[in-house]
């Protein structure tokens, strides 16, 4: 039997999928029942778009549920480790500056399952925090991504 993958996240990031999937299961399911069975009503079948959307939908959060269940089941809790704020890690905030000019940013790390990058989130598994992680405060990185490379300073982790 193949390995299942792991799913890095904070303890924040599980919860949240734990309320997705309570919320899925108990009321989201049911809607689109309801949805299917309001469809059934209208008559023929083959010609009933209300219905086919249904049970698009349905296939959906059932997709979904699946796949919440299965990153839940194997998710691994990232440990905040406050002893060492010099190196890039997983869980922690880095901040760098674009080299040469200047632009300063700061992402925290998280796994696949929780990265947003516009809420400052992104995954262990982007270039950018692959080229980051192990690295120091002080260290400056090549950063290969598939739009080119560019170099960063790091300036700050915690």
């Amino acid at each position: 039997m193949a390995e299942e993958k792991q799913h890095y996240m904070t303890e924040e990031g599980k919860r949240k999928l734990e309320e997705e999937f309570e919320y899925l299961k108990t009321e989201k399911r049911q809607e689109v029942v309801e949805r299917i069975k309001i469809a059934r009503s209208f008559g023929d079948l083959s010609e009933n778009s209300e219905y086919d959307a249904a049970k698009d939908e349905q296939a959906f959060v059932e997709g979904r549920i699946n796949q919440l269940e299965q990153m839940i089941k194997n998710a691994v809790i990232i440990e905040e480790d406050s002893s060492n704020n010099s190196e890039v890690a997983l869980g922690k905030s880095v901040k760098f500056k674009e080299i040469p000019d200047g632009d300063e940013e700061i992402y925290t790390i998280v796994g696949s399952a929780e990265s947003d990058p516009l809420e400052g989130k992104i995954s262990n598994d982007s270039p950018m925090a692959q080229s980051l992680l192990g690295r120091k405060v002080g260290d400056s990185v090549t950063v290969q991504t598939p739009g080119g490379e560019f170099n960063v300073k790091i300036i700050e982790v915690k």
